[in-house]
């Protein structure tokens, strides 16, 4: 691609042979839609189903669709490896399930024209929504409770898997970032927060996938991980600066 694109999307994959077609042809969908110059980037992360094979095919009728692949596992290193190859001005990453459609990335990253680099979905703010059972609901706002309370207080939902970054802001954190796993949203936050960049929190429409991966120990992991970087802030382990 020689154009610069306006916006990046990048969808880390892990065996998701079956729930990636139909999220590429929505994405592909909605985005000749509308009038923007766009990428999307497909990250591998040691795949053992034909999630490439897939993307490859993909590829042939989507000149704007490209893959790369991030050997290093974890969803973290897979988002990292997509937004450091990303060329938009504005870039984003959701989830290969389409738990969050296309169309609300779109609307969201007209917040960044009002000075926005990082902005998020929010499940739990008014005009948010989110189709899931009690027994994933409750760990989650139990979760982010925690998180409030130790990293990112104000902040109503820091795992929605709808966030956009500014070109500036992707290039600062994600290369200092270390949390290679389910618990690099609460630390790409933190960062985002520890160089000063403002962050906005807009409605999100969640539709669950029943097939998702997120189970209680997983859950408890990332909590482990938000200790991690609350210790890394206050050692200073990232060894940046604030830009306020």
């Amino acid at each position: 691609m020689d154009k610069k694109p306006r916006l990046s999307i990048i969808i880390p994959a892990y065996n998701e042979a079956k729930r990636l077609p139909l999220t590429l042809v929505d994405i592909k969908k909605h985005l000749e839609g509308v009038d923007i110059s766009y990428e999307v980037i497909v990250v591998d992360n040691n795949s053992k189903d034909s999630t490439r094979d897939i993307v490859l095919r993909f590829e042939h009728l989507w000149p704007e669709l490209r893959l790369t692949e991030c050997k290093t596992a974890g969803k973290g290193a897979a988002v990292r490896k997509g937004m450091l190859e990303a060329k938009g001005d504005l870039r984003a990453f959701v989830d290969a399930d389409n738990s969050i459609s296309i169309d609300q990335v779109i609307h969201a990253m007209h917040y960044a024209e009002d000075g926005y680099d990082v902005i998020i979905g929010s499940r739990n703010i008014e005009g948010g929504k989110r189709t899931q059972p009690w027994y994933r609901t409750i760990p989650g706002k139990m979760g982010n409770l925690y998180i409030q309370t130790l990293v990112l207080p104000g902040l109503q939902d820091t795992q929605c898997p709808l966030k956009i970054f500014s070109e500036r802001a992707a290039e600062d954190i994600f290369p200092v970032m270390k949390i290679k796993h389910w618990g690099f949203d609460v630390e790409v936050l933190a960062l985002a927060k520890k160089f000063g960049y403002k962050i906005k929190e807009v409605p999100a429409n969640f539709i669950d996938d029943p097939n998702s991966r997120m189970t209680i120990k997983l859950y408890i992991k990332v909590l482990l991980e938000v200790a991690k970087v609350r210790w890394w802030l206050w050692i200073n382990a990232y060894k940046i600066k604030s830009k306020k």
